[in-house]
């Protein structure tokens, strides 16, 4: 699960900020009890156990269901997540001016793509799934959900820096998965990124997540499919290059051949020759945890 420092994510917080509860989560890791057996482990009531159990359910950090018991139903619980994940705002650079823009993920400019593979928009599939001719569909600029088993996809950037300003620091932000048949929230897959060519670095997001539904993922979409995905921060600045605060390379932005040219690319890659092949699953304004296409941020002094 990942969740930020917004309002949306205070009941989470809340949730956490109690000894008990934290005792029946460490309880439930073990395996699944029911009410009565975490009641005595906790020596308190049923009553008090219910009321933390079902705090713990409405923010998903628990889940439940009903079994045939000794003397009637019980309720069992166990984790509904196995962590979770805090994005701190991005940085503010006071000192430095700011362009800013936003390429929708569907505005890729070019692409290869191997099943499983498919894009959806806020309402329906585009195409069909599991076909690459698919990424041709008139409709794709509307996606919302983009997945790829194998392969990239690469978008022109407009560049807005004019003539008298000294780049400072470039960085691209967006919600990303890997990608699995259905879903599984333990799949590793190894990411490239490039910008005109130059390879930026390789990042690893851990999985394809269904554990919880996504804040923004529309209803109509099945609970066992992607829901949401990792928000990563690439940087370039004048000396190096990272992607989520870990330094990945010695390139800096001067080197990316920004200052004369009306656009730039973009590539985000799923690459065979990579250790873990696990697909890429790019989320939208309309979908996953965070509203927001690909944001681009170019600050110059």
């Amino acid at each position: 699960m990942r969740i930020d420092t917004t309002r949306d994510s205070l009941p989470i917080f809340q949730a956490l900020a109690n000894e008990t509860r934290l005792s029946i989560i460490q309880l439930l890791g073990n395996h699944e009890m029911n009410i009565g057996e975490l009641a005595a482990r906790l020596r308190i009531s049923n009553a008090m156990v219910t009321r933390h159990i079902k705090q713990l359910e409405e923010c998903g950090i628990v889940k439940t269901r009903r079994s045939p018991g000794k003397s009637g139903l019980q309720k069992l619980a166990s984790l509904g997540v196995d962590n979770i994940g805090i994005d701190f705002p991005e940085k503010i650079f006071p000192n430095y001016r700011k362009y800013e823009t936003e390429v929708k993920i569907g505005h890729f400019t070019d692409f290869s793509v191997e099943p499983t593979c498919g894009l959806t928009s806020k309402d329906s599939f585009i195409g069909m799934g599991d076909q690459p001719r698919s990424f041709l569909d008139t409709n794709r600029v509307d996606a919302e959900l983009v997945w790829l088993s194998k392969g990239y996809l690469e978008y022109k950037v407009p560049n807005q820096i004019q003539p008298k300003d000294h780049l400072e620091l470039l960085e691209i932000s967006f919600e990303i998965s890997s990608e699995f048949p259905i879903s599984n929230n333990t799949w590793p897959s190894d990411i490239t990124y490039y910008i005109n060519q130059h390879k930026i670095g390789v990042d690893t997001v851990s999985g394809n997540y269904s554990d919880v539904r996504g804040r923004l993922t529309p209803s109509w979409w099945p609970d066992t499919c992607s829901q949401y995905g990792e928000r990563k921060h690439i940087r370039v600045d004048r000396f190096d290059s990272s992607i989520g605060g870990i330094p990945t390379s010695n390139l800096n932005i001067h080197e990316l051949g920004l200052e004369n040219s009306d656009f730039f690319t973009l590539r985000i890659a799923s690459e065979e020759i990579s250790k873990n092949v696990g697909g890429l699953t790019l989320f939208g304004e309309f979908w996953g945890n965070y509203p927001q296409h690909i944001k681009v941020y170019t600050y110059v002094s």
